[in-house]
C-alpha cells in the first residue's frame, strides 16, 4: 500500500466520521476533503475541479428548478389534496392512497419537498376522519423514499450509479430503467406498511402533533402549555399601562409571551390579539405564557394580578404548528436573531425538539432540522414566514386558506412530460433535456429566476460535485483496485447474487448515517469494477446499490424526510428500527430476485 493511498485513506476515514457526527455541513466537508486531496499533490487542480463541470451535478441542479415549477404552479398541492377524495374510508385503503400519491410526487419531485407538500394533507386527513396521524405519517416518509426508486430523476443516487456507468465506458440508464425494479420495491413497502406496520408499530397518538384546527386546548396540551397559561391584570397606575407589547419588553428581556389580551370598554369586555403594537391599558386582562418563575418575575416587578379560575384563549388568536425542515434558512438560528415577532408579526409561543415535550419557547436557542414550534399571528404573515414550506412546514389549516392558482399547471406538466420523452428516446443528452426545461419554466414564469435559484439544494450540488474526484483519488492510488480485490475474495466464490446481496447490505447500512448520496459517489464504482472483474452485468450490480442507497428507513436522521415525520408523528428513535429493518431486509429479498430478471447477469 503507498503512501498516496494511506493519505486519501486517512482523508477519507475523517470524512466519514464528520460525515457522521452531523457537527460540519456535508458540503463543507467535501470541500475540507477536496482541498486536503489538492494540496497533498494526490490529485491535480484540473482534476479536483472536473467534479463541479460533471453533467449529473448540472441535472440534479435543474432538476431542482423543474420541481419548483411544479410545486409554485400548485401541481403537487393539487395532487395531495385529492387524496382524501380518492381514499373513501378505511385506514388500509387511505393508507395505500397516500403511499401511491407520495410515491407518484417523489419520482419525479424531491422526496423532501413532497413530503412538506403531503404532512399537512395527511394531517387533516387524521383529524377529521378520527385516525392517529403516526398510522400515517411513517407510509408517507418511506413511500417518499420508495417513490425516488422509480425513475432516473428520482433521487440523485439513480442519477450517480447512470453517471458512473457511463464513466465506465458504458450504456447509461434509460429514463424508466427504474421503474420496473422500483414497483416491486414500492409494492413490497407497502405490503410492509399494510401488513406488518399495524403490528410492529405502537400507538403514538398520545402527543403527537395536530392541526391547528383541532383547537387551542390540544395544541397546548402537545407543547407542555395547558398549565403555563395564566391571567394577569393591570392594575390602574402600573408601569406596563400605556406601553405597547413590544416596548414592554416582557418578551425579549423577562421570557413572558402575551397572547392575547381582553379589554373593559362602554359597550363591554372585548377580545384582541396580542401584537409586537398592541397596547396595553389599565385593567386589562393579559392570557400570558411563560414559566413559572418568570411569571413571578413580571407579577411583583409591575404589581400585576393573577386571576385565578380557568384560563381559556380568548377566540381571536389564530394557532398552527410548524416544522423545521432541512435547508431552512431558519436552522443555527436563533428567535431571537429571527425577529419573527417583532419584524414579521408572528409569535412564537412555544418549541418542542424531536423527541422530547415541549417548552415555552426559548429565544436563544439555535432551532435545528426537526424542531416544531406553535405560533400565532395572521394568516398571511404565517405564509410569508414559511416562505411556501421552505423555512417552516405548516402542519396544519389556517384561516381563509387561499385558493390554488393552477393557470400554469397544464404548462408545468407539459414541460415535464417532454422533458421525460426527450431523455426517453434520446433525442438530445439528458444534461441538455433538464436544462431546457428549467429554462422554459422560467421563461414562461411558472417559477421566477429568484425562486429557481433558491429552490436548488446547493448543498447536495457541491456535495457532489466535491466528493467525485475522491473516487478519481482512489482510482489512481489503487485504492479501488484494492477494494474491489477485498470484496471479490468475500464474494467472488459464491457467485454474483452474493456480490449483490454485500454490496446491498454495506450501501444501505452506510447510508443510515451518512449521506445516501456520499454512498453511492464511493461505492459505485467499486460496485461497477466488482462487477466487470465477475463478468457480471454491471447494471445488475449498480442497480442494486441505488436501490440500497435509497433504503434509508432505519433511524430518524437517515432522511430529511424521516426526520420531518419523527417530530410530527410523536415517534422514537427505536420505531423506525422496528419497521425499518424488516423493511430492508424484505427489499434485499426482492431485488435479489428481480434486479437479476431485468438485468439478466
Amino acid at each position: 500500500m503507498s503512501g498516496e493511498l494511506i493519505f486519501v485513506l486517512v482523508v477519507l476515514a475523517v470524512m466519514l466520521v464528520l460525515f457522521v457526527s452531523n457537527r460540519i455541513r456535508l458540503d463543507l466537508v467535501a470541500l475540507m476533503g477536496l482541498l486536503a486531496l489538492t494540496l497533498g499533490g494526490v490529485i491535480s487542480t484540473g482534476e479536483a475541479l472536473a467534479g463541479f463541470a460533471e453533467p449529473v451535478v448540472l441535472m440534479i441542479a435543474a432538476l431542482f428548478v423543474v420541481g419548483a415549477g411544479l410545486f409554485q404552479t400548485g401541481v403537487a398541492d393539487a395532487l395531495g389534496r385529492q387524496v382524501e377524495r380518492l381514499a373513501g374510508f378505511g385506514v388500509t385503503t387511505l393508507t395505500a392512497v397516500i403511499m401511491l400519491v407520495t410515491a407518484i410526487l417523489s419520482a419525479f419531485l424531491s422526496s423532501t419537498g413532497t413530503v412538506a407538500v403531503m404532512l399537512p394533507v395527511v394531517l387533516a386527513i387524521a383529524r377529521r376522519q378520527r385516525i392517529p396521524a403516526s398510522r400515517l405519517l411513517m407510509p408517507v416518509a418511506f413511500a417518499a423514499l420508495l417513490g425516488g426508486m422509480l425513475t432516473l430523476i428520482g433521487t440523485p443516487p439513480n442519477l450517480i450509479v447512470s453517471d458512473q456507468l457511463a464513466q465506465a465506458g458504458l450504456d447509461a440508464f434509460g429514463f424508466f430503467d427504474f421503474t420496473a425494479p422500483g414497483l416491486v420495491m414500492l409494492l413490497i413497502g407497502m405490503v410492509c406498511m399494510l401488513v406488518l406496520a399495524p403490528h410492529l408499530l405502537p400507538d403514538r397518538s398520545a402527543g403527537e402533533r395536530v392541526p391547528a384546527r383541532a383547537g387551542w386546548g390540544e395544541l397546548f396540551e402537545n407543547y407542555g402549555l395547558r398549565e403555563r397559561l395564566v391571567r394577569l391584570k393591570v392594575p390602574a397606575g402600573s408601569q406596563l399601562a400605556a406601553s405597547d407589547i413590544n416596548s414592554s419588553e416582557l418578551r425579549s428581556r423577562f421570557g413572558v409571551t402575551v397572547v392575547a389580551i381582553v379589554s373593559q370598554t362602554r359597550r363591554g369586555r372585548f377580545s384582541r390579539k396580542a401584537e409586537p403594537g398592541s397596547i396595553i391599558r389599565d385593567d386589562d386582562l393579559l392570557h400570558v405564557v411563560g414559566r413559572s418563575e418568570q411569571i413571578d418575575q413580571i407579577i411583583d416587578l409591575f404589581g400585576l394580578k393573577r386571576v385565578s379560575g380557568r384560563s381559556d384563549l380568548p377566540q381571536p388568536v389564530e394557532l398552527i404548528d410548524a416544522l423545521v425542515p432541512p435547508r431552512s434558512n431558519f436552522i443555527g438560528r436563533t428567535l431571537r436573531d429571527l425577529r419573527l415577532h417583532s419584524g414579521a408579526g408572528v409569535t412564537v409561543l412555544a418549541q418542542r425538539v424531536p423527541g422530547s415535550d415541549g417548552e415555552p419557547a426559548d429565544l436563544d436557542r439555535p432551532l435545528a432540522v426537526g424542531d416544531a414550534l406553535l405560533m400565532t399571528g395572521n394568516a398571511k404573515s404565517m405564509r410569508r414566514v414559511a416562505r411556501g414550506q421552505r423555512d417552516l412546514v405548516l402542519l396544519g389549516e389556517l384561516g381563509g386558506e387561499h385558493e390554488l392558482d393552477l393557470r400554469k399547471a397544464p404548462l408545468a406538466i407539459a414541460v415535464l412530460l417532454l422533458m421525460m420523452l426527450a431523455m426517453t428516446f434520446g433525442w438530445m443528452a439528458n444534461v441538455t433535456a433538464v436544462l431546457l426545461a428549467a429554462v422554459v419554466l422560467v421563461l414562461t414564469r411558472c417559477v421566477s429566476m429568484d425562486e429557481a435559484y433558491r429552490s436548488i439544494n446547493f448543498e447536495a450540488v457541491v456535495l457532489i460535485a466535491a466528493i467525485l474526484p475522491m473516487a478519481t483519488a482512489l482510482d489512481s492510488t489503487g485504492g479501488l483496485e484494492l477494494a474491489t480485490g477485498h470484496l471479490l475474495e468475500l464474494t467472488g466464490d459464491h457467485g454474483p447474487l452474493v456480490l449483490m446481496a454485500a454490496l446491498f447490505v454495506f450501501t444501505a447500512a452506510l447510508s443510515q448515517i451518512v449521506s445516501n448520496t456520499a454512498t453511492t459517489v464511493l461505492v459505485a464504482p467499486i460496485a461497477i469494477q466488482a462487477a466487470l472483474s465477475m463478468d457480471v452485468n454491471p447494471h445488475a450490480v449498480v442497480m442494486t446499490v441505488a436501490i440500497a442507497a435509497s433504503a434509508a428507513f432505519a433511524t430518524p436522521v437517515a432522511s430529511p424526510v424521516n426526520t420531518l415525520v419523527y417530530s410530527a408523528g410523536n415517534f422514537r428513535c427505536t420505531d423506525f428500527a422496528r419497521i425499518g429493518i424488516p423493511l430492508q431486509i424484505l427489499l434485499l429479498i426482492g431485488t435479489l430476485l428481480v434486479v437479476p430478471v431485468v438485468f439478466p447477469l
